[in-house]
């Protein structure tokens, strides 16, 4: 899958390029797209991270895809597949993840493109099961959530975050492939 792409009725969901780099910067340095993450990401750390989502494609032959506009290639974030890297009961596990700029929130972008995803971890890759987790105070990420069919499993505390932070508090929601 690293060098083909899905496709929805609006959206291209294909592997990282150069030209990713700056809106993907942009992105992670917005306070309003991260205020659900520990803080916002320079430009080093999008950096290293890129590298971490291109070397998860290369290890496991899945990853975060970019989210595209279908008709003009813009950024418009990512989602796709990773392996958290923190041990915990539900771990290890396949998670389904995503993030967008400010500007693509609100239309479904999300939605689309994380059940795009879905179907494809179940039917292509063929995943059991694949869980998501977000802090409990983020809804629009549980939204998502719901409205791809997975279902809520229980909370948890996140054990890379302090306790008293308010991003510790997590929901774990799941779907297995039937």
């Amino acid at each position: 899958m690293i060098n083909s792409a899905l496709i929805t009725e609006r959206l291209l969901l294909r592997p990282w390029a150069e030209a990713d780099t700056v809106p993907f910067t942009k992105m992670n340095s917005d306070p309003e797209v991260m205020k659900y993450f520990p803080k916002t990401l320079t430009a080093d750390e999008t950096i290293a991270i890129l590298q971490r989502i291109r070397q998860h494609f290369v290890t496991n032959g899945f990853g975060l895809f970019v989210v595209a506009n279908k008709l003009t290639d813009a950024f418009l974030g990512f989602t796709g597949f990773s392996i958290p890297k923190f041990d915990t009961f539900f771990t290890p596990c396949v998670e389904i993840g995503w993030r967008f700029k400010k500007e693509a929130w609100g239309q479904g972008f999300a939605t689309e493109a994380a059940a795009a995803c879905m179907k494809y971890g179940f039917e292509q890759l063929q995943f059991d099961k694949i869980v998501s987790f977000t802090a409990a105070i983020n809804l629009p990420s549980q939204k998502v959530m719901q409205r791809i069919g997975m279902v809520y499993v229980c909370d948890f505390e996140h054990p890379n975050l302090p306790a008293d932070s308010n991003l510790c508090k997590h929901v774990l929601y799941s779907l297995e492939n039937n």
